[in-house]
């Protein structure tokens, strides 16, 4: 029901992935060698150019070289392997902004998150009056999978508006609307009851559904993300977070059936 968003809690976990990296999508070996710990890229890149860097038994001597999960790294004969990356299922809470910095000392969500995380990007933003879950994490793979159009992955937000949203618009919410962001369109909407909806969207766009109402004269009145692919919200409070770990992190990347 509308203003509830409860959900399954058994994907978290204290434990982290390694850096995943495929063939197509990997990391380049000077990037790979820096979160190893091994020093600055600069020094790092010394090291192909000395030749010590192996790859499969393979001597490394470009610095485009990438890696992949499989992929056995050497330095002088011993393996190294990447630091853990992180990736938080944090709830933003209304009225803090999604940026590190603010010109006009407006509060951010970094000024929530303990220091030790605050080194993390955030993945898909949520304008400061909107609320819900919202990802940050290190993982660069990771975020481009969640934000690439050609990816498709679904956000779900419960979404309340001053007046019930009649059958008409929300056939154009398919359709498609013009925005000065571009065409927007919503993958599903469902009534939740009264003046809750429920609109699935996979595009990004900026301040997306509140244009797409606003073009109706439908005004916003509460905007909560509760779902990303099948990730819903656990019984996160504003300003909390959790650490996802491997079953919650291959949630983020499937939709719903």
């Amino acid at each position: 029901m509308a203003g509830s968003f409860g959900g399954p809690r058994g994907f978290v976990s204290s434990v982290i992935l390694n850096p995943p990296m495929s063939e197509t999508g990997g990391i380049r070996i000077n990037k790979f060698l820096a979160s190893c710990g091994l020093g600055s890229r600069r020094k790092v890149e010394a090291l192909v150019a000395e030749r010590r860097v192996t790859v499969n038994g393979n001597v490394v001597s470009e610095l485009g070289t990438r890696v992949g999960p499989g992929d056995s790294v050497k330095v002088d004969g011993k393996r190294v392997r990447g630091a853990a990356e992180v990736t938080l299922l944090f709830y933003k809470p209304k009225g803090f902004l999604c940026t590190r910095e603010d010109t006009h000392d407006r509060r951010t969500i970094y000024d929530i998150l303990p220091p030790k995380y605050r080194h993390l990007n955030y993945v898909g933003r949520l304008d400061k009056e909107s609320e819900g879950l919202l990802l940050l994490t290190s993982d660069g793979l990771l975020a481009q999978t969640l934000t690439h159009p050609s990816h498709r992955i679904e956000k779900e937000y419960h979404v309340l508006l001053d007046k019930h949203l009649e059958r008409e618009i929300v056939d154009k919410f398919l359709e498609g609307v013009h925005t000065p962001e571009g065409v927007a369109r919503a993958e599903r909407v469902e009534n939740l009851g009264g003046c809750w909806v429920s609109v699935v969207l996979q595009q990004g766009l900026k301040r997306q559904i509140r244009l797409m109402c606003a073009k109706f004269e439908h005004k916003v009145k509460r905007l909560v993300r509760v779902r990303i692919g099948q990730l819903v919200a656990p019984a996160l409070k504003p300003g909390e977070f959790v650490e996802l770990g491997p079953d919650g992190l291959e949630m983020l990347s499937v939709n719903p059936r």
